[in-house]
């Protein structure tokens, strides 16, 4: 990653003694905006999956597949992305944008470095905003003014937890399954969930998945729980599925099928969508 940023030019707002979630992902996909400590989370991971960039890689070309369905297919013009991270080429409201250049994207993140470069990235796009808040906190979320004027709370919302729910730690002391409730409850009938998820495929991956999940969780980054299909498929409850379901993201209406044998990584992430009636 030899484009990555120096230690010795950080900007006020940003620790570069504590690795950063969006930070870290960045350095999986090989981006340039992070920092020695956010790739010394990504060498130890791959120490146990050499084929972990993968998570990031996988959860990013679902986004995209899953963003596209929702503005092409489904006809959805209205986008709560949480956890947005560090913008790349292909942003939520880039592709949703291209089926409908009126579609509106509120992001929000709460890593300062994320704001700052999506506000800048933004600047000139009056339909994608960014909102500075804590996504594992739904009820005041929802009251942020710039989220509830930027979209219409009375037509449909797509909400996205791509990668997101994983590093929840139960800070708030409630689970990840009463976190996409205080959400979907909110949302408007006709709106749609999008999730992805670290995944332990609860077969001869297990291991890896959960050897990948120990170095998360003993990172200084210290979040990155691996759970099972039941275990998030119950964060879809009373929502209809579209089809196929909760299945590894490398599987959710692939563009091509894989040319090869899937990695330990690609088995290791899990994505669906489901439509609230």
């Amino acid at each position: 990653m030899s484009g990555a940023k120096s230690d010795n030019s950080v900007p006020p707002y940003v620790d570069p003694t504590r690795p950063s979630i969006a930070r870290v992902y960045d350095a999986f996909l090989g981006g340039t905006d992070n920092y020695e400590v956010d790739r010394e989370v990504v060498r130890r991971v791959r120490t146990v999956a050499p084929d972990a960039p993968d998570l990031a890689v996988e959860n990013r070309r679902f986004l995209i597949r899953a963003c596209r369905y929702l503005a092409e297919q489904a006809g959805v013009t209205q986008y709560l992305d949480c956890g947005s991270g560090l913008p790349t080429a292909e942003n939520t409201h880039n592709v949703v944008q291209r089926a409908n250049p009126g579609a509106k994207v509120v992001y929000v993140d709460n890593d300062p470095m994320v704001v700052a470069h999506s506000r800048a990235l933004l600047a000139h796009d009056r339909n994608a905003v960014i909102v500075s808040a804590d996504i594992f906190r739904p009820e005041h979320l929802l009251e942020n003014t710039v989220v509830r004027t930027e979209l219409d709370w009375s037509r449909p919302i797509a909400l996205l937890q791509l990668g997101t729910l994983h590093h929840y730690n139960g800070e708030a002391e409630r689970t990840r399954r009463d976190i996409v409730r205080a959400y979907t409850d909110a949302l408007p009938p006709g709106s749609y969930l999008a999730l992805s998820h670290f995944l332990d495929p609860e077969d001869e991956y297990s291991a890896a998945a959960r050897a990948m999940e120990e170095m998360f969780l003993h990172s200084m980054m210290g979040s990155g729980t691996f759970s099972t299909a039941t275990e998030i498929a119950g964060m879809f409850n009373g929502l209809e599925p579209v089809e196929p379901g909760l299945v590894r993201c490398v599987d959710w209406r692939p563009d091509r099928p894989p040319g090869r044998e899937l990695t330990t990584a690609q088995r290791c992430i899990a994505g669906g969508v489901a439509r609230k009636p």
